[in-house]
C-alpha cells in the first residue's frame, strides 16, 4: 500500500523501521513542527523528521493537521492509508477521510484500558500486570475506534515506564505491519471496543511526578517507575528539588518516618507510610546523577533530616 506515517517521538522510530522493510510503499512522513532544545534553544527535528531526513523521506510538519496546505498535500500523495504512532496532535475528520482505509493508530495499552497520553505511564502507577498495544482505526473520539489486533506484555516488578515502553514500541511495530498487510489483502476485521472496562490516562504532570512519603512503599515505588524517565520524579531535601532514580521497597527495614532518611553503610533508606524504600541514584541540583550513598556522603544528610 501507499502509506503517510505519522509520529513523532523516538518511540515510533521502530515502527517507521518496519514499515520500511515491509514492502509497502512509503510516500511521505507527518510529524510535529521542529522545536526548540538544548541550552541554545535552537529548533530540533522530531526523531521521525529525522529519521525521514536520514532516508530521504518527505517531511510535512502542519502545525495543526488542519490547514489547507497539508489537507492538498495529503490529497496529492494519495495514500491508501495512514499509520500513526503517537504523533501527538488531534486529527480532523476532514484529514481522517482522505486515505481510503483511514488512520490506522498504535497505542500503547489494551484499549479500552487507558485511553489517552500516556497509557504506559498510568499503567505502571496503577500496578497493572499485563498490558499491551492496540491498532485501531483513528476517529473523532479519544482513541474510541474499533481494533484491528492487539498485543500483550506482563509489567515486570521493577519496569520503568522507559523499560515498558521500549518493549511495546518494538512488539507494536510487528502487530502494526501486520494489520497493514491484512487490509492490504482485504482479510482485515476491526472490533468495536466493549462498553466496559474504559480507563483514562492523560498526561502525567511534573507535579503528578513528585514522591508522597505518606503513600505506602508500593505506591512510592509504583510512582517512582511510572514517572522515569518522563516527567522524571522527584521530592525535596533542604528546599532544593532532587531527582530520584527507582528505588526498591525494603522488607522488614527499620521504622522511620515518612521522608524520613537514614544513612547505613551499604544503602540510604527512606522512610513510608509502611516499610522504608532504599534509594538508587539520585541527582541534586545542577549535579550529574550518582549513587544514593555518594550523594549522601556528599550532602552530609544528618540523622533525622527528611525529604519533603
Amino acid at each position: 500500500m501507499r502509506l503517510v506515517f505519522a509520529g513523532t517521538p523516538a518511540v515510533a522510530v521502530p515502527a517507521l523501521d518496519a514499515i520500511a522493510a515491509s514492502g509497502h510503499e512509503l510516500l511521505a512522513v507527518v510529524t510535529r513542527p521542529d522545536a526548540p532544545a538544548g541550552r541554545g534553544r535552537g529548533l530540533v527535528r522530531s526523531p521521525v523528521g529525522a529519521w525521514a531526513d536520514a532516508h530521504g523521506v518527505e517531511v510535512l510538519t502542519p502545525a495543526r493537521p488542519r490547514e489547507p496546505e497539508f489537507l492538498d498535500r495529503l490529497r496529492e500523495l494519495a495514500p491508501d492509508c495512514v499509520p500513526v504512532v503517537a504523533y501527538g496532535a488531534l486529527v480532523p475528520p476532514v484529514a481522517l477521510e482522505i486515505p481510503r482505509h483511514g488512520w490506522i493508530n498504535l497505542h500503547f495499552s489494551l484499549l479500552p484500558a487507558w485511553r489517552g497520553a500516556a497509557p504506559v505511564q498510568h499503567a505502571v502507577l496503577h500496578g497493572d500486570e499485563l498490558t499491551g498495544a492496540s491498532v485501531f482505526e483513528l476517529e473523532e473520539g479519544l482513541d474510541t475506534g474499533p481494533v484491528y489486533g492487539t498485543v500483550t506484555d506482563e509489567i515486570r516488578p521493577t519496569d520503568t515506564s522507559g523499560d515498558l515502553l521500549e518493549r511495546l514500541a518494538h512488539s507494536g511495530a510487528g502487530l502494526l505491519v501486520a494489520v497493514l498487510d491484512a487490509i492490504d489483502a482485504g482479510t482485515a476485521r476491526a472490533q468495536s471496543q466493549p462498553a466496559d472496562g474504559v480507563s483514562l490516562a492523560p498526561k502525567l504532570t511534573v507535579e503528578d511526578a513528585r514522591v508522597r512519603w505518606t503513600d505506602p512503599a508500593f505506591a512510592v515505588d509504583r510512582r517512582i517507575r511510572a514517572c522515569t524517565p518522563a516527567p522524571g520524579p522527584w521530592t525535596t531535601f533542604r528546599d532544593d528539588r532532587v531527582k530520584l532514580g527507582p528505588v526498591s521497597p525494603v522488607a522488614d527495614g527499620p521504622e522511620l518516618k515518612p521522608g524520613e532518611l537514614l544513612v547505613q553503610k551499604s544503602a540510604v533508606l527512606v522512610g513510608t507510610a509502611t516499610g522504608p524504600v532504599r534509594l538508587g541514584e539520585v541527582r541534586a541540583a545542577g549535579k550529574k546523577a550518582m549513587s544514593a550513598g555518594d550523594w549522601a556522603r556528599g550532602a552530609r544528610v544528618a540523622a533525622g533530616e527528611v525529604f519533603a
